[in-house]
């Protein structure tokens, strides 16, 4: 097939240090990008200055301030030319085929809206980080495959409910039909509705484990931090509010509500953690607009629940629930 043109667009904040390895990995693909794009959000340790003096040639669009991942993502597409467009995190750096094992996956069918890496833990190898999103009934999103061996796994790519925007590539005609990130989520679990939305119109989105990057895991938000674990509270709540389709969602409810609630004791019995609890009160203000939002999303939809389920994963019990995370816990 004739060769598409790629654009790559890198947000950063205060990673200066995770560019040097991630911006070069990028330049060394075998298939080469259209044009690399950095978004700086702001950032006071010398990233953008760093880049203008070692890569001239990039593409830097420097934001005053922190406007989150989601934004500064957008503004790096809407000023991208690419038919496809990967978003790749600062604190990812990618092997040389990864670029063109994406690029292979999507051009295979025009409805392939989306493909997924494999990112690998950067500290740990052997161990994968994710290989795409899961979602189950109960609305709970996590990293598929997360903490298993990186031991090859599938031998090709196989389709999953949508990609972490860590290390993705995305089809431009999508994001044109779907909008772009959620701008009101900041960071975390934008990724995730941005999929639904896709998945609501019918987009598919391919696994391709061929395209490896290894990432730092969470080095920008931290793992566990009180800023990190507030987010995720709150765009939860907004992203079944606005993608979970009726009349499913009637059905669903009372175990959404149970998991959840289930999820706030844990993290305030057994945590001491305030912050979920925190994160989804600051949800609740935002939720007419939220709904505001689903009435559009919703009116589009062209895919029925049963085309959604095969990537939907059942309830599981409280504790298979806890060990989705097991791997990430100091």
């Amino acid at each position: 097939m004739p060769p598409e043109l790629v654009s790559v667009v890198i947000t950063n904040w205060n990673g200066r240090e995770l560019l040097a390895q991630c911006l070069p990995a990028v330049l060394k693909q075998t298939y080469t990008p259209t044009e690399v794009i950095v978004v700086d959000n702001g950032s006071h340790d010398g990233s953008a200055e760093w880049v203008g003096s070692n890569f001239p040639h990039l593409n830097l669009i420097c934001n005053d301030t922190n406007n989150g991942f989601a934004a500064g993502s957008n503004l790096g597409i809407q000023q991208s030319a690419g038919t496809f467009v990967a978003t790749l995190n600062n604190d990812a750096y990618t092997r040389p085929d990864w670029l063109a094992a994406l690029v292979r996956a999507m051009q295979t069918d025009t409805r392939i809206g989306m493909c997924a890496s494999k990112m690998l833990f950067a500290d740990r190898p052997e161990m994968i980080n994710a290989a795409g999103i899961c979602l189950d009934r109960a609305g709970l999103a996590w990293e598929r495959q997360g903490g298993e061996p990186n031991n090859g796994g599938e031998p090709g790519p196989i389709e999953v409910f949508g990609p972490c925007a860590g290390a993705a590539l995305y089809r431009r005609a999508m994001l044109d039909d779907i909008g772009f990130f959620d701008e009101d989520f900041f960071m975390y679990l934008e990724d995730v509705d941005l999929a639904w939305r896709a998945r609501l119109r019918g987009w598919r989105c391919l696994y391709v484990p061929d395209a490896v990057v290894h990432h730092v895991h969470s080095a920008s938000g931290r793992e566990g931090s009180p800023f990190k674990r507030q987010l995720l509270g709150r765009n939860k709540v907004w992203t079944i509010v606005k993608n979970y389709p009726s009349p499913a969602l009637w059905a669903y409810l009372p175990a959404i509500l149970a998991y959840d609630l289930g999820a706030v004791l844990f993290a305030l019995l057994f945590q001491r953690d305030v912050n979920p609890l925190l994160g989804r009160l600051r949800s609740l203000p935002a939720l007419p607009r939220m709904w505001a939002k689903r009435r559009a999303i919703q009116r589009r939809r062209t895919a029925a629940w049963s085309d959604l389920t095969p990537f939907i994963q059942p309830l599981a019990t409280p504790w298979q629930v806890h060990s989705r995370y097991k791997h990430l816990m100091p």
